[in-house]
């Protein structure tokens, strides 16, 4: 990144309101502990959308410590619910708790498990926003399962789909360990931005972000 653009970063940085003490407290923890939390630009786009749109449902896939699922909570319709996945064991008491102390734990279902098969089980729901942002190698596997959930009109919101940068070098040029990923992503980019019941747009802000609007079956 430029001299430029981290200047750039900072003054919009520094635009922010903010997401509340708990928020900013959750945040401190997640980065001590190396936990993955969602980045300043893609929580603006979270909280713009969710205001946009006023979904009734919210599906999030990773759930991690919660932040993303306590941030729109903050900011979703009094009438809307939010149902969060999440596998790794380590982090689910965590989730719950962090939505218990943040006054969500009525509003935030936290499903255990594999994503893969948790979708599967939600068939017959539906969702005005669904968050991807759980392991990047997976999205295109769970593509048509939350096709199938996300409701006419609804937006699909991927994060990190840029992966630093990687997907845009050939396949050789990145790490063997990462190829799988990156062909997987790569797919999944081209599957979002030529699938005739979408409209995506692919941002390149933070790790990158796509936002896909579903206006067919």
């Amino acid at each position: 990144m430029s001299d430029k653009d981290l200047r750039i970063d900072s003054y919009l940085g520094s635009l922010s309101r903010g997401n509340g003490a708990f928020l900013d407290e959750l945040e401190h923890t997640a980065k001590a502990e190396d936990i993955p939390i969602i980045r300043p630009t893609v929580r603006n786009l979270l909280k713009v959308m969710i205001k946009a749109i006023n979904p009734k449902a919210i599906l999030e896939v990773g759930t991690a410590t919660g932040f993303s699922a306590i941030l729109m909570a903050q900011c979703m319709p009094d009438d809307c619910t939010i149902t969060t996945i999440e596998k790794y064991e380590k982090r689910i008491p965590v989730a719950k708790e962090n939505f218990k102390k943040a006054g969500y734990d009525d509003r935030i279902t936290l499903l255990e498990g594999d994503a893969a098969d948790i979708l599967k089980d939600l068939k017959g729901n539906k969702y005005g926003l669904i968050f991807m942002d759980a392991a990047k190698g997976q999205y295109l596997n769970f593509f048509d399962d939350v096709m199938s959930l996300l409701e006419e009109g609804g937006v699909l919101i991927s994060d990190n789909v840029l992966q630093e940068g990687d997907i845009l070098e050939s396949r050789y040029a990145v790490c063997r360990r990462d190829r799988t990923i990156h062909s997987r992503m790569r797919e999944y980019l081209y599957v979002l931005t030529h699938d005739e019941r979408l409209e995506t747009v692919i941002l390149p802000v933070d790790d990158g972000v796509s936002v896909s609007v579903k206006y067919g079956e």
